[in-house]
This record gives C-alpha cells, structure tokens and sequence, in this order.
C-alpha cells in the first residue's frame, strides 16, 4: 500500500466538510432537523441526517480511498474494532441534540489514523462557518488561515484550576458508576476552597466533544475533562489540539498515554510543558472515582 498523502486527504476532507455542511444548513433552515429517534435514551439521539451525511462521506471515501478503513459513528461495528490500518474516523455530526435543537454549536468531523494515531483533522461547523484543520506535524488552522492557538507566541501560561475555564460534559449515561463519578467530580471541581474543592472559574458544557476539543486548541478553553465519547467524537480534534501545543492524556488519575480509542481524555491546552503537567496532577486529584468504559 503506498504511502498516504496527507495533504491530498486533508483537502479531500476539508471539501467533504462543506458539503456535509451544506446538508446540516439546508435542514436547520427548512426546520427538518428533527430527531427520528434514539440508540439508548432521550439524551442519545439520531436523525435521518446524522445517516445522509455519514452516508455521504463514506460512499465519498470509499470511491477515492478503496484501501483505507472507515469507523463510523453511525454504522460502528463493535466486532470491527479500530486497528492500525489507515482509517477514516467520522462523526456525520457531533452534537445531534443541538442539532435537533437548533443551537448552533453541532459539527462534522472527519479524522484519519494510522496505526491508530490521529494523523489529519478536520472539523467544521456550518453554523458558524468554522473551520479548523489539522495534519500532524504541519500546524493548525482555523479556517485555513489563522495559526492556533490564537495567541500565537503570547499564549498566557496556566495558572492553576482557580483561574481555568473547564469544558464538561454530562454524557448519556445518567446512572451507574461512570454517572456518580462524573457528578461527584464536578461538585468536587465547583466548590469553595474553604470546602476542600477546587473552585474552579467555571464550566461550559456546549454539546460537541469536537468542538470542545477545538475551543481548548484555540485557547478559549482550558481545559476539557470527558468519559464515555468514542474516537470518530475526538479524532479529529485531537490532530487539531495537539498541532496547538495542546495535550490529551487518560482521563483516570495517572494515565500519561491516552489511546484514541479509550473513551476517557483530559485534554489542556497550549502552554509550557511544566505548566501543562501541573494542570493535570492538580485535575487528577480532583477526580472521585474512575471513569470506566
């Protein structure tokens, strides 16, 4: 198999995004963006436009790219696990409930691995217009110009979760271990110092593992804590955020490697390494319990 050609895929992509875009528009402006029905609950939702997009792309991919692998949201296999052949990793949209809602933070994102490394991102939001983008080891982008993060050299070190910006997300799983660690956390997070907490600036749960992933990438965001997404909600982002001088580690206490398929992330934005690693011990000893997935 040759060698791929990773700025032939990421344009290739980036030309897919818009088109999946142009799907996602064209459906929240004719008001058809309701939901069809749901994989688990109420908050787990999928409409026939999560299926047209993936579709889409996949037939897209596959007449382009014959030899390459494609995971899925929307037609995951269980029994097909990711392996380390080239793979496309994609989510038709991240963010379904603000999609059927019409809040405006929902995104296609198209990520591609080898050897089960994040090697090109791609993630786009039609209803801002926004762009970022990603190929490991040549930087990232928002809307193809503007460098991230987007302090550029002046990016502010971090100083401790007192002063940080935290991305969370609930999660569908509103019950069972992995639900009271999440809960147990955040109160742990929130509250006063005086109450043995962390007291954190404070939080923003927007809907969009993705688009968290790329707020923390630009430096808008801190940092992000999450258990329970899967790797087509963070592939792509991850090329995004690392090309920004972000990191991503496990999200349990002591996990330094994170794997792009584990299920459980700490991401930190840009900033000097020490202060990076600080950010994480400090995060870790926060956490009650362990997120199992």
């Amino acid at each position: 198999m040759a060698t791929p050609d990773l700025k032939e895929i990421h344009d290739f992509l980036v030309s897919l995004a818009f088109k999946a875009g142009d799907i996602i528009t064209n459906a929240i402006l004719d008001n058809n963006n309701s939901e069809t029905g749901s994989k688990k609950n109420s908050a787990d939702l999928v409409t026939e436009y999560d299926r047209a997009v993936e579709n889409m792309i996949s037939t897209s991919l596959k007449a382009k790219y014959p030899d390459y692998e494609f995971h899925g949201e929307e037609t995951y296999d269980p029994t097909r696990p990711l392996t380390e052949a080239p793979t496309f990793i994609v989510d038709p949209i991240d963010g379904t409930i603000n999609f059927v809602h019409s809040f405006p933070y929902a995104c296609v994102s198209l990520g591609f691995a080898i050897n089960r490394i994040p090697t090109v991102g791609i993630v786009y939001n039609p209803s801002t217009k926004t762009l970022y983008s990603a190929i490991k080891g040549q930087g990232a982008f928002r809307n193809q110009e503007t460098r991230l993060p987007l302090k550029g050299d002046h990016v502010e070190p971090l100083s401790g979760l007192p002063n940080a910006l935290v991305s969370i997300e609930w999660g569908s799983d509103r019950s069972g271990p992995n639900w009271e660690t999440k809960v147990r956390t955040f109160e742990k997070l929130g509250q006063s110092k005086e109450d043995g907490g962390a007291m954190v600036r404070s939080f923003r749960s927007l809907g969009s593992a993705a688009l968290n992933l790329c707020s923390v990438a630009e430096g808008t965001m801190d940092l992000y804590w999450e258990g329970g997404c899967w790797e087509w909600d963070v592939c792509a982002a991850w090329v995004i955020l690392t090309e920004a001088g972000g990191i991503i580690v496990d999200g349990n206490p002591g996990g330094w490697e994170a794997s792009v398929d584990g299920r459980r992330y700490l991401a930190i934005r840009g900033a000097p390494e020490a202060g990076q690693k600080e950010m994480v011990e400090e995060f870790w000893s926060y956490i009650q319990g362990r997120l199992e997935y």
